[in-house]
């Protein structure tokens, strides 16, 4: 099997596996907020609170992830698919399309999210075409709101026959 052919079934197959959707945000050295949407999202520990995300090396705002001290995970709620498609889109003004405002922490905090995780970056491990970063949580607030589901390359609620089913089962 070619290089070609397995990628495009490491896609097919992750392509079929539901996650939540993210947007990270962080400020540059100079002050100006950048962000982009990111599905590679995890937990890693909960002593200490850590959780990681990737980020494809040709991403423009690499730099100020991988070097900044700072990030804000915003997990989007169903409602924010037109901001998950904002923040995807290259060459925009993503922040004029949103209300923000910035933190404590210094980071860019996106207005209705589901949830915001402001975090310190702990570590960063270079993994083929992307960087791993692991980012110890510093903050959490939570809207009470549905969060986005991604699968197959659609966005929206978590269906509500999936919450019935774990009521029956309970």
């Amino acid at each position: 099997m070619s290089k070609q052919e397995k990628q495009q079934l490491f896609k097919e197959a992750l392509g079929n596996y539901p996650t939540g959707v993210t947007i990270v945000t962080a400020m540059t050295e100079e002050g100006t907020p950048v962000g982009l949407t990111v599905n590679s999202f995890a937990s890693v520990s909960l002593d200490p609170l850590m959780i990681l995300w990737s980020i494809d090396h040709r991403v423009s705002s690499k730099d100020t992830f991988i070097k900044g001290e700072k990030f804000a995970v915003h997990i989007l709620g169903a409602d924010q698919v037109e901001l998950c498609k904002t923040f995807a889109t290259p060459n925009v003004d993503r922040f004029s399309t949103c209300k923000w405002s910035t933190s404590e922490h210094n980071t860019p905090v996106i207005e209705g999210a589901f949830a915001v995780l402001q975090c310190k970056l702990h570590q960063a491990v270079e993994a083929g075409d992307h960087t791993i970063l692991i980012g110890k949580v510093l903050d959490i607030d939570i809207e009470r709101k549905d969060p986005m589901l991604y699968h197959r390359r659609n966005f929206g609620a978590i269906p509500a026959e999936f919450y019935t089913e774990i009521e029956k089962n309970k």
